[in-house]
């Protein structure tokens, strides 16, 4: 029973029974309609131009909805055009100028085919939701042409909105700002499940775009934690991360797009590498940078530093944490600097590089000065970047180790578990957690090492928890024995490379494994399913996204560059609407070309499985937040009815 105390702090947004009833019709309205379509992503990874075609395409519903609708009156190139129209609405209005004999009468049909295509997207929302996410400048024109119900007078009506719109010379604008609201009117929400960042040009441009969208949540990534970890100052997360977009040629992300400064870092790369030429650190070029494009040669010799200083400042971490049990990745003792081998889990083997000037054979894990003056630099420019600051903060605002929506459960990487199948425990300061109370407790534990690290003596040690959520090897994040980057590094021999994946990835093809997964976090194990990421599907080796008999999806299929000759695709899109839940397997994005033609290979769409009954808001967690509001107003008209609470205005 709610409080008279409650009910009057409700009757201050609600004055009297006539507002109070109006929001119970509107909430009741809201209920009735169908649920809106969810999309969820996984294993971004910074590649920026594929992922937001993907957004604008709605992943290929944008597409469905034109055939639907102009099936039978535009031919197949007019479709195709109407769609790129509506993804790249710039792009296609510069090739129609130079195409169209009157590019007035194109605007007037375009406009036309847009409203249409417009109202397929959006007939799942109130009217008030569509005018909030319609383009502020012309969200009462747009709203106009949506909803003409006159039938008789629609056209002329069309006609001469239409017509102004030409003469007043904002076709072109017009056009744009429609194109965009039909992408964001054609996905009601969006959940990335982990891997924004690394190997890719722009996981900036990716969390830009984010930032504007209207409703999304992040279930973080390794990848993602590991930045996480550096925006804390922690430098074996910075040098991970430095590492890595060194390898991949990110250095406009880094410098431009962050404003990391690197300078430093190739200073003394060239001083300490100068005559080396680290013929096995050259960077993976899958991307051009275009503003700080940095020589081969150096970048191999900067890739070279930052790994050292990584294992180094790595080597310090373990030791600081017994608890981490990560002993066996102390290598840069293991080394016989003399010959040139390093014994590894009691075998002998050749290091492929064998000069290591900065490395003191007696002390290996000690940063000569240089290293620390190094370090020092770069962790200002993490602290000190507002961008990177502002992205982060935006991953903690709207992110978390896991979510449980609309029942699905929703995580990157695995629930940690024995070969048997049991939750595995992982002990902290003498108490032992696992399953969800184990993901709860590392959710604090994150959130704490960032917002409140307390007087570690050092800025930066708090961020260590994302390290070792990074590599750790009962990390739910990263679910392998180990991470073998210095074996990759500096070992020759490949069979030193191998990491063997935590008992999970094979438990999950068993259906009473994933039921005991979900009943683990309060889930119905028949009818909820697990969404997931993490480990590419190779579809082209025959392997399926769909686990436990469709109880769980893991939906990395290689949205990143440097995983689709492994997937054979370009990376999934796992949908669920008011009728099924669906997988879209993407091909790779072709940008555009010189003559300013762009080619789009459609997704192809498969359902996975189809509900029983149509679901509706009510169906939903929005739906039940949305039965308590309407039930509380009731309680409050009930109050102003009996005269417990006087009424105004």
């Amino acid at each position: 029973m709610i409080d008279e105390h409650y009910l009057k702090l409700l009757a201050k947004e609600f004055p009297n029974m006539k507002k109070a009833s109006t929001e119970i019709i509107n909430l009741m309205a809201i209920l009735s309609l169908p649920k809106g379509t969810e999309y969820f992503f996984s294993d971004l990874h910074g590649e920026h131009e594929s992922f937001i075609h993907m957004m604008k395409s709605a992943s290929g519903v944008v597409r469905s909805k034109i055939d639907d609708i102009f099936g039978k009156s535009l031919a197949m190139e007019d479709r195709d055009r109407l769609a790129s129209l509506i993804y790249d609405p710039e792009a296609e209005m510069a090739r129609r100028k130079i195409e169209e004999a009157n590019i007035e009468d194109w605007y007037r049909v375009t406009i036309y085919r847009l409203i249409e295509t417009c109202k397929a997207v959006s007939t799942k929302y109130t009217r008030s939701k569509v005018r909030k996410r319609l383009p502020k400048d012309y969200d009462f024109i747009i709203d106009e042409l949506l909803h003409a119900d006159d039938e008789t007078n629609r056209e002329h009506y069309y006609r001469e909105i239409i017509n102004s719109i030409v003469e007043c010379q904002i076709a072109e604008g017009f056009i744009t700002q429609l194109s965009y609201a039909i992408s964001r009117l054609a996905v009601d929400r969006l959940h990335i499940i982990g891997d924004v960042y690394d190997r890719g040009p722009h996981p900036d441009y990716i969390m830009d775009y984010l930032l504007e969208f209207h409703d999304v949540d992040f279930q973080w990534g390794n990848h993602d934690i590991v930045w996480m970890g550096a925006a804390t100052g922690n430098w074996a997360c910075i040098a991970n991360v430095i590492r890595i977009n060194v390898s991949y040629n990110n250095f406009d992300m880094l410098e431009i797009g962050y404003g990391i400064n690197l300078r430093p870092l190739a200073s003394f790369a060239l001083s300490t590498y100068g005559d080396d030429r680290c013929e096995f650190f050259y960077p993976h070029i899958l991307d051009k940078n275009i503003f700080d494009p940095v020589d081969e040669d150096i970048a191999a010799k900067m890739h070279k530093a930052i790994a050292v200083i990584q294992f180094k400042v790595e080597g310090q971490r373990i030791k600081s944490h017994p608890e981490y049990k990560m002993e066996d990745r102390l290598l840069l003792d293991k080394v016989d600097y003399e010959n040139g081998t390093i014994a590894i889990n009691g075998k002998t083997y050749e290091l492929r590089d064998k000069n290591f000037p900065t490395v003191d054979p007696k002390d290996p894990y000690r940063l000569t000065d240089d290293e620390e003056v190094l370090l020092n630099t770069l962790e200002a420019s993490f602290l000190e970047s507002s961008k990177l600051q502002k992205h982060i903060r935006f991953l903690y605002s709207h992110g978390a180790m896991y979510s449980c929506v609309n029942g699905n459960l929703l995580y990157h990487g695995c629930i940690p578990m024995t070969e048997d199948g049991d939750f595995e425990e992982f002990e902290v300061n003498g108490t032992k957690y696992r399953g969800k109370a184990l993901l709860d407790y590392l959710d604090r534990s994150v959130r704490r090492a960032y917002f409140d690290p307390g007087d570690s003596g050092k800025t930066g040690l708090s961020g260590d928890i994302m390290w070792y959520l990074w590599l750790g090897s009962k990390s739910p994040l990263f679910g392998k024995d180990r991470m073998t980057t210095f074996e990759r590094c500096f070992v020759a021999d490949k069979a030193t490379y191998k990491e063997k994946t935590v008992p999970y990835y094979k438990l999950i093809e068993k259906e009473e494994i994933c039921g005991k997964i979900l009943e683990e976090f309060a889930l119905s194990p028949q009818d909820s399913h697990i969404v997931n990421g993490h480990v590419p599907v190779k579809l082209k080796d025959g392997e399926s996204p769909s686990k436990g008999k469709g109880r769980l999806f893991i939906i990395d299929g290689g949205m990143s560059k440097a995983y689709q000759k492994t997937t054979g695709i370009a990376g999934y899109t796992f949908i669920f609407n008011s009728r099924y839940l669906a997988l879209a397997e993407h091909q790779p994005y072709s940008r555009m070309q010189v003559d300013g033609t762009q080619e789009f290979h459609p997704p192809e769409i498969k359902i996975v499985e189809t509900l029983r009954k149509r679901m509706t808001v009510a169906d939903t967690d929005i739906g039940e937040e949305l039965k308590r509001q309407a039930d509380e107003l009731k309680m409050l008209v009930s109050a102003y009815k009996k005269g417990v609470i006087k009424e105004k205005g």
